[in-house]
């Protein structure tokens, strides 16, 4: 048996953003006013940036109630950061397109981002949290393993498409998921075609996040487009349900007997 073995754990999940997020750490000691700070992050980001709020700043700066220079910071920098993305994918992420503005193609995994920094500032260095599709990882579950994580198969309930083995990585998923299919390209203003679900590692988990969705809109040309980022690799699952992916996503995938591309 390893030193340190079973590891301490403390794990809360709760529904916020419109999804249930999960902070699960494993590490000795009480972390409940950490996580406690956690959800009280989450709750300020859904105040700020729900596109269901009518208060939120999002909505009022949709309405033209407010400008983006009298927002808060935090959704100036999310808002800066989604016009990087957009110009990096030539369009095919874009927060305006339909003339309404709805940055939660980015605004959930830097958020989950931003609530890792919070958590490694108190000391865990051991942890996972979960959002939907959003998953930010550090250090392992237990001495010497790694966190296995599960990628939902996009239309098969209860079946995984993939496992990938992560340890200080983030990982988004992007497809018809929880919400069905909200994703929208902003080129032409209908569904995309081409994948059911794109799935992006890397080392943020804010562009993680904003990256699986711009690649899900460019159809089976998005993984490639993935390869091309230093640091960043994909996973897709077509819509003629092949499993594909880029060579950066070979050192993380549990062989399945899946052939790579």
């Amino acid at each position: 048996m390893d030193e340190g073995w079973p590891p301490s754990r403390t794990v809360r999940a709760e529904p916020v953003m419109g999804t249930v997020i999960t902070v699960d750490v494993r590490e000795a000691g009480d972390w409940a006013g950490a996580i406690d700070s956690l959800f009280r992050w989450f709750d300020e980001v859904d105040s700020l940036f729900s596109t269901f709020k009518a208060g939120s700043e999002v909505s009022r700066l949709a309405r033209g109630e407010l400008t983006e220079g009298r927002c808060q910071p935090q959704v100036r920098e999310v808002l800066a950061l989604c016009e990087e993305v957009t110009r990096r994918s030539q369009g095919a992420f874009d927060i305006r397109a339909d003339g309404s503005l709805d940055p939660s193609g980015l605004v959930k995994g830097w958020s989950v981002e931003r609530a890792a920094a919070m958590l490694q500032a108190e000391g865990a260095r051991n942890f996972f949290i979960g959002a939907g599709g959003d998953i930010a990882a550090r250090g392992g579950p237990a001495p010497g393993q790694p966190w296995r994580v599960g990628i939902r198969h996009p239309e098969i309930a209860g079946r995984m498409a993939a496992v990938l083995e992560i340890g200080d990585l983030a990982v988004a998923t992007s497809g018809a998921y929880e919400r069905g299919q909200h994703i929208v390209d902003p080129r032409t203003g209908r569904p995309p075609s081409g994948l059911l679900s794109m799935t992006v590692a890397g080392p943020s988990l804010t562009y993680a996040d904003a990256y699986a969705t711009a690649a899900y809109v460019m159809g089976e040309p998005g993984p490639g487009w993935v390869a091309g980022i230093d640091g960043y690799a994909a996973l897709a699952i077509t819509a003629d349900r092949r499993t594909v992916w880029t060579a950066g996503m070979d050192a993380l995938r549990v062989r399945d007997g899946a052939a790579a591309v």
